[in-house]
This record gives C-alpha cells, structure tokens and sequence, in this order.
C-alpha cells in the first residue's frame, strides 16, 4: 500500500484505457515532443564539425560553410523522404515497420536494433550536451557533470511515466524558448556582423596550428560529425498514431515545421560562428562564444544558456517516446520479450522507458558525460534506417503503384542514395573513433531478436493443442515440510488434506532427541497424516530430502509433488530477518524441478 501511494505521487493516477484518445498530442505539443531532438542538435552539431576541421589549422575553418549548406540540404532531402512514408503509413511509419513491410524481416531487424541504439545515444548526448551548456556558464559545476546528467535523465524517465500528454505540456514551453532566443541571437548576430556593429567580427582568424593534413577525408569525418544534426528527424513519422486526428495531416505539417525551423537555426549559427572566428574550447561551447560574442554577459546570455540546458536535456525526450513505441512494436512481433508491448498505469509504456533511462545513465557514467566522446557512436544508426526506410519506400511505390507513384519514387529514391552514401561516409571516417562498436552491436541485437523469436515459436509449438490427444491419467503426492510441529504446521497439514488423500509429513532428522519429541507430538496433532522421518547422517537438509523426492519422481512420468511450506510470517520485515531462511533455500532449489509444485502456507503472527 505504501509503494502504491508513492507510485500514485510520482507517476499519477492510474489512467483508463478508454482514456487513451484524449491522451494524443496538438500540433505544437507534438513539435516539443517529436523535435526537440533534432532541434536540440544545432547546439553542439557545429561544434562538432569545427573539432575535426581544427585539426588540420585555421585555414580549415573556412570549410564549415560549405560543409553547414550540405548537411541543410541533407536535411531538406529527408525531411521531404519522411514526408512521403507518413503519406503511405498514415497509422505510423516507423523504419522497422516500413523496412520489414517492403524488404522482409532481416533488413526490418537492422532497422530496428540501429533505431534502438541511436535513441540510446540520443539520451546520453543530448543530456551530456545539456549539462556542458550548464558548466559553461557556471564553471563551478563541471566536476559534478555526471551526477547533474544521472539526476537529468531520471528526471526525465520520471516525467515520461506520467504519461505522453503531461510530457508533452513539460517541454512545450523550453522547445519554442530556445527556438526564440537563438533565432533572436542569428537575427542581431547578423545584423551586427553585416553593420560592422562588433570589431571582433572583422579580426582575422586566431591562429591554430595544424596536427593534421587538410584532405578529403578530413573534410568527410567534419561532414559526418555534423551529420548529428540529423537525429530525431524520423521521430515525427514514428509517433504518427500519437498526434490527433488527422493524424499523417498533422504530422506532415509538423515535419515541415521542423526541417524549415532546424535548417534556419544550423546554418544561421554556422554561419555566425564562421564570421566571429570562433573556434572550440575546452571549457566552453561554441553556442555559449557565439552568445556571450553578441550578448554579452548579461541577461540575455544566461537567458540563452538555461534555454539550451533545458532543451538539451528535455530533447531526450524525443528518444523516450520512440524508444518504447518501437520497443513494443518488435515485442508484438516477438523479437523482444513480451513485457515490452505492456503498457503501464499512465497509459506509457513503462518498461520501455525504464530500460531506456537506465542504459542512458550507465553511458553517460561510462564515457564520462562527454558529448565528445559519445558522438563517435551517433548518427551511424540513424542513418542506416534512414537508408532502409527510404530504400523500402521506392520498393512500395514501384510495386503497389498506389495515387502519385510517379513522381514519389524518385524523391524517395534521392532519399535513399544520400543517406546511404552517408552511411558509408560515417562509418568509415568514424569507425575507428567508436563507431565499431555500433558495427558490432546491430548484428549483435539482431542475432538476440531471432533468439527470442525462435524461443517464443518453440514455447507456442510445445504448448499448442493441435493434434494433442489429452493427458494421461495422473498420480499426485502431497509432502509437508515439517522442522517441528507447531500452529504453522497444523495449518498446513489442514490445507494440504484438501489436495490430495495421499499427504505425508517429511521431517529431517539432525537430532535424534527432537525426533523423539516430534514423534510425540505427531501422534497427538498429525491428523492422521503419516510422518516420513530422513535420516542425515551429514547433517545436511536438503541432500535426504532431494533424493526422497526424486524416488517419488522416478515412480512415473505422471507422478507430481506437491511440497507444502509452512511459514511462519512476522509482524515487521525486519523481524523476518531473525529466523531461518530454510524456507527460501528450498523454493529455490526446487523452482526449475519437473513435476514439483511448491506452495507456501502462511500462518500469520500478531
């Protein structure tokens, strides 16, 4: 009762099916819970492109320009190809369904285990990302980074088990503040640059020695670091059923929304950071140079920095409503366990949630709450189902030929030829910084997701009554454990009579004094139950009982026990702790024993 009411403070009230329509998102609650990752991102994706091209020495920097307009038009290319999958899956387009509807299961898989381990990243690196906006402006914290990223993400998963609705009224009001304060920040910081309103616009590059040649692949690794800016787009077509009706209406408009409002932002911050000559810090952000170059210290500094703690933080939740969704979409098909196609009081569901937060925080301890040390692992998953769900698009439109096939094709098709030429660019420009791991881990997920398959099909063929001719008839044998002969066990011989006419007490001896006694007393309350007493010259209590057991098994393929515990149960737990265990040492030896069934009888204490 008193873990209910706990429950009930943190997560609420518990929700009723009927319920779950009025829990579905407006359009503007939907952009805060669907594209908050992918927002979030031009807080550190810049960053990232600037760490690669300063290897090679200033002269490199002038690259990110160039560099910013490709991965725009990247984003453009996909969010265009998004478009085109909600408009055939207006019920929810994810790339598992998507790829496993037009290409099979196999590549469906693929899909999913990378879906599931970028949503993983997704949380560690924007929470990771949040934190180091927070330790920028106030430098003091950057010791703590790690528990301040734990404490983020258990505040969030805490958020998303209230359910969709309440998140979703959480991280509106962050969403549209950093969109308006750094939209603020690229409109002044462009008309101070093209005024000649700050001097430091106009000083030359500060000089930054090379460590590295400046050459393709360089140039390449800078591209696919920036590529992160991408994650989080094909949320909106995964969480379609979440939206109100219409729902691929709706949804289509806010993927608009969003790749219009992500391009604006990325290449207005890349743009700046380019022409105030800002190169990376190790104590400080590029957004945090870019804002204190065009703010100041003051007000509105600070005002930029909270807003993208708190976007980067909250954009997590984007993975945290399409983690679970995706979770029990492979658990419907029985490639997860079934606990994950559950949902919980709030109408969530909660175990996909639970496992989400939890492995983010492990990685975050892991690497150290470095965004740069996770974004080696980014982006290689995303655009691998980015690359699939399109592929599966073009093979839908030339085989079905549904209204528009024509001309929809080939924008899918475009899709499909830029992110995987993408998708190669990655993983061999960061297959040796981290993105191994991600190699290793799909086939990894996808070997475990047709293990859990195949074990669900044979547990459903061995259950199955398909030519089953009945079973045989059966013998049972009723066993009470007996230490000594109290109230407890008086109980117990009751209930056990009730099962069985064949019911006998077992008694292990240790002592022969205390047979005695018991033998006495047995004749007395036994009710007519014989009492079997097992020698244990060892001392052992187990051993004498196992192998009695086991004489009984071996009298027939139908012959079950039932072994009848009497215990004892305490007013307080803590007074529990102060008698023996036995007990628990026998249901745990028998739990995987065939043909034995254990039940406890408890006899309660005042």
């Amino acid at each position: 009762m008193k873990f209910n009411s706990l429950k009930k403070v943190l997560v609420g009230s518990p929700l009723a099916t009927a319920q779950a329509r009025h829990e579905r998102l407006s359009k503007t609650a939907a952009l805060a819970v669907f594209s908050s990752d992918a927002l979030s991102s031009v807080a550190y994706a810049t960053e990232e492109i600037l760490l690669i091209l300063v290897l090679a020495g200033t002269v490199a920097l002038h690259y990110s320009i160039p560099i910013g307009f490709a991965i725009a038009a990247l984003v453009a290319v996909v969010v265009s190809s998004y478009r085109q999958t909600i408009f055939a899956y207006p019920q929810g387009g994810g790339s598992y369904i998507v790829t496993k509807d037009n290409l099979g299961t196999l590549p469906g898989l693929i899909s999913g285990a990378a879906l599931l381990i970028d949503y993983v990243l997704t949380v560690a690196v924007s929470v990771a990302a949040g934190v180091a906006a927070l330790t920028s402006a106030v430098p003091a914290l950057y010791d703590y980074r790690i528990v301040i990223g734990v404490g983020f993400v258990a505040a969030i998963t805490l958020a998303n088990l209230r359910g969709l609705r309440e998140s979703g009224n959480l991280f509106a009001l962050p969403t549209y503040l950093f969109i308006g304060f750094v939209a603020l920040l690229i409109i002044y910081g462009l008309v101070r640059w093209a005024f000649g309103w700050d001097p430091a616009s106009h000083v030359p590059d500060p000089s930054v020695a090379a460590v590295q040649d400046l050459s393709i692949f360089l140039v390449l690794r800078a591209f696919a670091s920036g590529c992160a800016a991408l994650t989080g787009v094909e949320a909106v077509s995964d969480g379609v059923p979440a939206f109100k009706p219409p729902e691929a209406k709706n949804a289509r408009i806010v993927l608009a929304w969003l790749g219009v409002i992500l391009i604006s932002l990325f290449v207005g911050i890349t743009f700046l950071t380019r022409h105030y000559h800002l190169t990376p810090l190790p104590e400080q952000t590029i957004l945090s140079q870019l804002a204190r170059q065009i703010f100041g210290d003051g007000v509105l500094y600070y005002t930029i920095q909270a807003s993208t703690m708190l976007i980067l933080v909250l954009a997590a939740n984007t993975a945290f409503a399409d983690f679970p969704r995706l979770s029990f979409f492979l658990a419907r098909d029985g490639f997860l366990p079934r606990q994950f196609g559950s949902r919980g009081d709030r109408l969530v569901f909660s175990n996909g949630i639970l496992i989400l937060g939890t492995t983010a925080a492990v990685l975050l301890v892991i690497f150290d709450g470095s965004t740069h040390a996770l974004i080696p692992l980014y982006a290689v998953g995303v655009f691998l189902s980015f690359t699939l769900s399109q592929a599966s698009m073009v093979r839908r439109w030339l085989v079905r030929r549904e209204p528009g096939w024509q001309w929809r094709w080939w924008l899918n098709a475009v899709g499909a030829a830029t992110t995987g030429l993408v998708v190669a660019i990655i993983t061999a420009t960061k297959f040796t910084h981290g993105a191994w791991v991600v190699v290793l881990l799909i086939p990894l997920l996808v070997m475990l997701f047709m293990a859990i398959r195949r074990h669900y099909a044979d547990v459903a063929g061995q259950l199955s009554l398909d030519g089953y001719g009945g079973p045989p008839p059966m013998e049972h044998t009723v066993l009470v454990l007996a230490g000594d002969l109290h109230k407890g066990v008086i109980h117990a011989l009751q209930y056990a009579r009730t099962l069985s006419p064949s019911v006998k007490g077992v008694y292990v001896e240790l002592d022969p004094e205390r047979t005695r006694r018991l033998e006495e007393k047995w004749i007395k309350w036994g009710m007519g139950v014989p009492l079997v007493v097992l020698s244990s010259p060892y001392r052992s209590l187990l051993q004498p009982f196992l192998e009695y057991l086991d004489h009984l098994l071996a009298l027939g393929e139908n012959h079950m026990v039932t072994i009848v515990i009497p215990e004892f149960v305490t007013k307080h737990w803590w007074q529990h702790l102060l008698h023996n265990q036995t007990a628990f040492l026998i249901k745990g030896t028998l739990l995987f024993r065939k043909n034995v069934v254990v039940t406890d009888v408890p006899y309660h204490l005042r």
